[in-house]
C-alpha cells in the first residue's frame, strides 16, 4: 500500500534530517489523515486511488506554490518545492497517455462524452488526467 510507503518514507526522512522531505511527507500525511477524518474511520486505511487524488492534488497545490516563489524570485524554495513534487510523483502510477486513452476511447461501444467520463472514473481513477481525457475526446 502506498500509504505504507509513505509513512515508512517519512521516518526516513526524520533519520537522515532531511528537511525538504520531511516537509513533504507532514503535509502530505496530514492530508491523508484529514481525509481519514472525513470519512469517519481514521484507522482504516485509504485505498490507492485516493491516495493517488490527494497526491496529485498536492503536486498542483506545489506547483502554484513554485511559481509564486518563482515571480519573487525565490530559487532556494523553488528548488525544494521541484524536489518535493519528484518525492510525490514518486508515488503515483504511471499515467496513461493521450495515445492510449484514444485506443481506450476508441474501443467503447458509446463514445458520448458522459459515458466515456464515467468509464475512466471507474477503471482508470488515479493513472489518468480527466481534462486528458476530455481533450482527446474532442479532437476525435
Amino acid at each position: 500500500m502506498i500509504e505504507e510507503e509513505i509513512k515508512k518514507a517519512n521516518i526516513q526522512s526524520m533519520k537522515d534530517k532531511d528537511t525538504v522531505a520531511r516537509a513533504f511527507y507532514s503535509v502530505l500525511m496530514n492530508k491523508i489523515l484529514l481525509e481519514k477524518i472525513a470519512k469517519g474511520d481514521r484507522e482504516k486505511p485509504l485505498a490507492d486511488a485516493e491516495l493517488s487524488n490527494i497526491i496529485q492534488k498536492t503536486i498542483k497545490e506545489l506547483s502554484d506554490e513554485k511559481e509564486n516563489y518563482a515571480k519573487v524570485g525565490n530559487s532556494e524554495e523553488v528548488a525544494n518545492i521541484e524536489r518535493q513534487i519528484e518525492i510525490a510523483k514518486s508515488y503515483l502510477p504511471k499515467m496513461l497517455s493521450a495515445e492510449e486513452i484514444k485506443k481506450i476511447i476508441l474501443g467503447l461501444s458509446d463514445r458520448s462524452v458522459p459515458t466515456v467520463m464515467k468509464h475512466f472514473k471507474a477503471n482508470f481513477n488515479g493513472q489518468v488526467d480527466m481534462r486528458l481525457v476530455q481533450e482527446v475526446l474532442k479532437s476525435l
